[in-house]
């Protein structure tokens, strides 16, 4: 080929790559062969064309530019996100702080509300004692008193806002009873003014525990123990000794079992000083276990005699069961002067129960002391 030809040829590559969009930069394009004459015009067509195709080149570059995010405008968004977080947080955290007011402020109410209620309860039962105190001597299972109060529903009472509340539609429950303290055996028996054990006592508790299916050696366990603690308090004794016990329930301290405490439970009380047993509301078996000289068959027969007629005196006991010289006017009677009264709140599965030892001196009724505590609800 010629050298104009040649020429010629480069120039037509190098327009065909320009116009095309080559990639070879300006500073590695060698200057082309000098075109040969008569070519001029073509020579000028194609720098023209190579011109143009770097110009279009760098107006793509600078439009992709234009088209790319700034790095400002990510940071700004990440920072938006953190801030909606940590407010989102805290709208949650005050709401819950709210909840939690709004939860603590509805069962103190309902702590309140059973309080009352509990404590008006056990107010009652004084005064019904109170009123059985105009005729004295005689206490029996017949009278007021001594009607069990069943579980009756006291929603309409409490003040329970029926529109904001969510419990509107709690429903609560009250029950009562009066019992008899000197219906079960006084522990305080055992031990006289001396702090010295009481032999016939001491066998009258070991009769009970041995008909609550307990081995004879728990009645000397309380017996020792009770005396021990007893005399601590006035300093007859060392200091070792247990602590004194103020209910049954309280027992265990002595190192009994809970089980066993819970066996005798229904026998057996603990009273501030020596009590009769009175005769018209102790129940068979304790009358069997605590009077020495009377068997199951006479307790029966004595439970069947009151039940048709209360026991006036001793005389009428010593009547209705012939034959059993059993009835000390030392350690029985036909009256009583302690009594239990219990209350019961019941909302739910959540029962409160409030107990209260009063002593009866005429029309006088005195608390001696009270508790109250959570129990288990039936079934449960």
């Amino acid at each position: 080929m010629s050298a104009p030809g040649r020429a010629q040829a480069f120039i037509a590559q190098r327009a065909s790559r320009c116009a095309k969009g080559g990639r070879l930069s300006p500073s590695r394009v060698h200057a082309p062969p000098a075109p040969a004459a008569g070519r001029p015009q073509a020579a000028a067509r194609a720098h023209q064309g190579c011109g143009d195709g770097h110009a279009a080149q760098h107006r793509r570059a600078r439009a992709g530019r234009g088209r790319r995010a700034p790095p400002s405008r990510g940071a700004a968004l990440l920072m938006a996100m953190v801030i909606l977080t940590l407010v989102a947080t805290l709208a949650a955290a005050m709401v819950w702080q709210q909840w939690r007011a709004l939860q603590v402020e509805t069962a103190e109410r309902a702590r309140a509300q059973a309080t009352w209620i509990l404590t008006g309860s056990l107010d009652f039962g004084r005064v019904m004692l109170r009123l059985d105190g105009r005729t004295p001597g005689v206490d029996h299972l017949g009278e007021p008193w001594a009607t069990e109060l069943q579980e009756s529903s006291l929603s309409g009472l409490l003040a329970v806002d029926r529109d904001r509340s969510a419990d509107s539609d709690l429903e609560v429950y009250l029950s009562g009873r009066i019992q008899d303290a000197q219906a079960r055996y006084n522990l305080r028996n055992l031990v006289d003014a001396k702090y010295r054990l009481v032999p016939a006592e001491v066998a009258a508790l070991t009769r009970l525990c041995e008909s609550a299916g307990l081995a004879p050696e728990v009645a000397q366990t309380i017996a020792e123990g009770l005396r021990a603690a007893w005399a601590a308090r006035v300093g007859a004794v060392g200091t070792d000794a247990p602590l004194a016990p103020r209910s049954v329930a309280q027992l265990t301290w002595l190192g009994l079992d809970a089980a066993d405490v819970a066996a005798l439970e229904p026998l057996v009380v603990l009273l501030p000083q020596p009590t009769p047993l009175n005769l018209n509301t102790a129940s068979a078996q304790v009358l069997a276990g605590a009077l020495a000289g009377l068997d199951s068959a006479s307790a029966q027969q004595l439970v069947q005699a009151r039940q048709a007629q209360p026991l006036r005196s001793i005389d009428e006991a010593r009547a209705a069961v012939p034959g059993v010289d059993a009835f000390d006017a030392r350690r029985t009677s036909v009256g009583s002067n302690y009594f239990e009264v219990t209350g019961r709140l019941r909302a739910r599965d959540r029962v409160v129960e409030e107990r209260m030892l009063v002593h009866r001196a005429g029309r006088m009724v005195t608390s001696l002391w009270r508790e109250r505590h959570a129990v288990a609800p039936r079934g449960s």
